[in-house]
Parts: structure tokens; C-alpha cells; sequence
């Protein structure tokens, strides 16, 4: 059963000629011939968003992002980050903001509105030895590419026989958003996690967001980063230890968000957020819930979530996706077939967006998106309450 906002019980291609003259023109030289004359630039002269992205131990999550990017582009020439407004505009989300100015045309490139154009090219670039980071504007966007990063990106270490790494980062916004409707408003996770040769990560807070995003341009193979536009405007304390430019996260580890002992909560992206609330909700009447931060869907740390369950005896699930065949859904499949399902008390339940499109309508909307209070609900429906 699918309610709105409640829960359920249980051929590849190359890049043509036409990419591969831009890839000679424009990205190969900044790397072997590192040219500095700026003068030839067809771009016009940088002055725009001349203000510093915020740091210090409260980091917004746009701003852990930025300097992700911004401590990877100084670390290694062979990054570049490439996009619709990456550069003059600072980003549709400002998480570019001034990069260009500091890195120049050939690091930070505006595209035009192609994303199987330009994420071509990214995609022939890391065959060649660069590291792109595409930005999508959304990931809902990225189906206009799917064929580049799945056909070509995804398969071509394999089909090559272990020979050709693609080095390559897909990031932008995914999944719940506020008045912009369905096509722009739909989780991605499971998709892209359904496709093996990707790794695909959702990070949470700004510690995810940075260490998680220098993981990924680091890593040898593609990886699909999926944010959320509702958390970029959050502030998050951040460690010193973070906080350092040589601090990277293992991809493929989860993280205790917040420890308890009655149930567990597993989430990914916003939905550790409205997971949060609801723990909150929950203490007041005495129920402990501990939270499992997946930060990454693929590959999926099932030991962190059997290691809890074995704890608290119950699981409950949160995504902001549809239902069926959610991450949700293979987390349910993998407990059933490991070694903590019969640690359970009770049958798992997946809380998770409506089995609708997103509706435009603001009351509508937030019927559809699972909230704390479902989450709650769900928690008491699991301990009989």
C-alpha cells in the first residue's frame, strides 16, 4: 500500500569529432601547454560576485560544497567544473561561486543549454586523462544525458576490460524541492544507483557535502552526487578535522547521525533531515530512535544498518522517492536475505514520497513529501504505541 506522504508496509557512444576538436581546443591545452595568456579569451572580462563564500565551524552546505570544488581545482590541474551558469552567474545555487574568477575560463566553463552536449564531452574528457565535475541545474535535467552516463560512463571500465577509468562527477539538486512541480522535482537516487559502474552518493549535511564531494572528483571511476536544494541554505557545524583540505570520507560508509535504541531510522539526503525532526518529536514520549545517515546509496553500507538493527530490534526507512523499487526497497530486500532480519521484532516499514507525480500545488505538495510527522507516525505504528 501507497499513500500520499506515508508509508508502505512491506549502445555505447564516443564522443564525435565535433566534441573531441572542442576537447582539443579548449580543455588538453590548459594542461599541457597551461597557457596564461588571458587576452585570447572569447569570454568577457570576470566582475561579477565578488563575496566570499562563508567559512568557519557554522558552514552552510552551498559553502561546503564551493570549497570542495575550490580545494580540489587548486589541488589537481586536471579537475575542471562545467555547466549551464557555472561560471559568469556563480551557479543557478551560487555552490560555483567564485571559482571562475579564481580558475579562469579554461576550469570553470558556461555551457549552453545541451546537457547531452556538454556532458559528452565531460565524458570524453576524463577518457583522457582530466577529472570534470558536470553540473546538472537538476538532476531531473540529467535524463536529457542519460545516455552519456550510463552508455559511456558508467560501462566503458568494464567493456574495456579494466583499461579505461572515467574519472568524472555528476552534481546538482535532486529530488524534493518547494513550487516547481514534477519535472523538477524528483529523486534519482535509485535510478542511477540501479546501474553498476556507478557509485552514486547523497550526502546530507556539510560535512557530507565536503568530504563527500573531494571523495568523489578523487575517485577513479564515476560518481553520481546528488544534493538537495532545500539544504544548501542550511548551517551545520563542521569540525576542524573537516574542515582541512586533506580530510576525504570513504565512499560506501554510512554514519550514526544520532544514537538510540529503540528503532532505527536509515535515510539519505533531506530525508535525514525530516529523520531528525522526528527523532526530536519521538523523545519527548520516551522513544529513542537512532539514525543511520546512508550518505551513500551505492554501494549501500548494509553493515552499519544490520549493526543497528541487531540494537534496536526495528527499521523504518525514509526517502523522498517514489515506493516501488526505491532505495528503500532494496534495503528492505537486503535485510530480509542478511543476518539481522532475525534480529526484528516487527516488519519493516518504508516511508517515502507519494506514488505521484509531485503536484505543483503547495498544499498538495506537502501531502506528497514525507514529513516528520509521518515519520512518527510510522515509528509508533512499528512499536505498537
Amino acid at each position: 500500500m501507497a499513500a500520499a506522504s506515508s508509508f508502505v508496509l512491506t549502445r555505447v557512444k564516443l564522443p564525435g569529432t565535433k566534441h573531441v576538436r572542442l576537447l582539443n581546443r579548449h580543455l588538453l591545452p590548459s594542461i599541457s601547454a597551461k597557457e596564461t595568456n588571458r587576452s585570447r579569451s572569447i569570454f568577457p572580462a570576470r566582475h561579477l560576485s565578488t563575496t566570499p563564500p562563508a567559512l568557519g565551524q557554522n558552514v552552510m552546505v552551498r559553502d561546503a560544497l564551493n570549497l570542495a570544488l575550490d580545494e580540489e581545482l587548486e589541488r589537481d590541474e586536471r579537475v575542471f567544473v562545467m555547466g549551464e551558469e557555472v561560471a559568469q552567474y556563480d551557479g543557478a545555487y551560487k555552490v560555483t561561486r567564485g571559482l571562475w574568477k579564481k580558475y579562469g575560463d579554461k576550469r570553470v566553463i558556461d555551457t549552453p543549454i545541451t546537457e547531452m552536449g556538454f556532458t559528452g564531452i565531460g565524458v570524453g574528457a576524463a577518457f583522457n586523462g582530466l577529472r570534470p565535475v558536470i553540473e546538472f541545474m537538476t538532476f531531473n535535467f540529467s535524463m536529457q544525458a542519460i545516455d552519456q552516463v550510463i552508455n559511456s560512463a558508467a560501462k566503458t571500465f568494464a567493456m574495456s576490460g579494466g583499461v579505461v577509468n572515467v574519472p568524472i562527477v555528476f552534481r546538482g539538486p535532486n529530488g524534493c524541492a518547494k513550487g516547481v512541480a514534477a519535472q523538477h522535482s524528483q529523486c534519482f537516487a535509485a535510478w542511477y544507483a540501479h546501474c553498476p559502474g556507478l557509485k552514486v552518493l547523497s550526502p546530507y549535511d556539510s560535512e557530507d557535502s565536503k568530504s563527500l564531494l573531494k571523495a568523489a572528483i578523487r575517485d577513479p571511476d564515476p560518481v553520481v552526487f546528488l544534493e538537495n536544494e532545500l539544504m544548501y541554505g542550511t548551517n551545520f557545524e563542521v569540525s576542524d578535522e573537516v574542515m582541512h583540505k586533506d580530510h576525504v570520507a570513504p565512499i560506501g560508509k554510512a554514519r550514526v547521525q544520532r544514537v538510540g535504541r529503540d528503532i532505527t531510522l536509515a535515510a539519505h539526503s533531506i530525508g535525514v533531515h525530516f529523520c531528525v525532526e522526528a527523532a526530536e518529536m519521538l523523545a519527548k514520549e520516551g522513544i529513542s530512535a537512532e539514525i543511520i545517515n546512508l550518505r551513500s546509496i551505492r554501494p549501500l553500507d548494509m553493515d552499519a544498518i544490520n549493526e543497528s538493527i541487531t540494537k534496536t530490534h526495528h527499521l523504518i526507512t525514509v526517502e523522498g522517492g517514489w515506493p516501488q523499487h526505491g532505495v528503500g526497497a532494496e534495503i528492505c530486500a537486503q535485510v530480509v536475505e542478511g543476518p539481522a532480519f532475525h534480529f526484528l521484532d516487527a516488519p519493516v516499514i518504508r516511508v517515502t514520497g507519494a506514488d505521484v507525480p509531485i503536484p505543483y500545488s503547495k498544499h498538495c505538495e506537502h501531502v506528497a513529501t514525507p514529513q516528520a510527522s509521518v515519520v512518527v507516525d510510522a515509528v509508533k505504528r512499528v512499536l505498537n504505541k
